[in-house]
């Protein structure tokens, strides 16, 4: 396995995005063992995507447009709604009640529609697994799995350092209330920027 994918696949998986920004507000507002469960939801949701790279699913998806654009309006959708969930907390729950609110197993389910309505997952599994795997490579299928399960396991120990992160702030953040609702908002235009970003993508 190459250095070249190793550093590719660690820029991608630690670059700021919509998975970042679920888990660090999941750090922030319900604390570590919370943020570490989005963490694994945002992990499980990548699976789908190297299923259908394995698949071939994933050319077809890059080719459709009618399917495409589906995928692209549900993501953003859901990109809305945690901007609501964020501008309510913002506006009625203090950080100390959001852990009561929120369980483990409702958390680990929105990390995995996270990851799984991002379109640009399909993209990137199309344009960064090919190039690191020889087209004459008997072994093509287990490669690529090799490395889509490699980039789980960073995608995981990333946000959880991202998480983890986020959690030591919040007993700092509990004791202010001005900071937790401007931190809530602050998640909140997170996710309509990246909305806005990914309604303007084309494939």
């Amino acid at each position: 396995m190459s250095i070249n994918f190793l550093l590719t696949a660690l820029i991608v998986a630690a670059a700021p995005g919509t998975g970042v920004l679920f888990v660090m507000s999941t750090g922030l507002s319900a604390g570590r063992s919370a943020s570490v469960a989005a963490a694994f939801g945002c992990m499980l949701g990548i699976a789908p995507h190297l299923a259908a790279a394995m698949l071939g699913i994933t050319a077809v998806l890059h080719a459709s447009v009618i399917a495409f654009t589906a995928i692209k309006i549900a993501g953003i959708a859901y990109l809305l709604f945690m901007a609501r969930q964020a501008l309510r907390r913002a506006a009625a729950l203090p950080v100390s009640a959001v852990a009561a609110s929120h369980s483990k197993a409702s958390i680990l389910r929105s990390g995995i529609v996270v990851s799984l309505l991002n379109p640009k997952m399909y993209v990137f599994f199309l344009a960064l697994l090919p190039p690191f795997v020889a087209p004459d490579d008997g072994g093509m299928t287990l490669r690529i799995a090799e490395r889509g399960g490699l980039f789980m396991v960073m995608v995981l120990v990333i946000f959880i350092g991202y998480g983890c992160a986020a959690a030591q702030m919040r007993s700092f953040v509990s004791r202010r209330r001005r900071a937790t609702t401007w931190i809530n908002r602050f998640f909140a235009a997170g996710f309509v920027a990246i909305s806005i970003k990914l309604a303007l993508a084309d494939r």
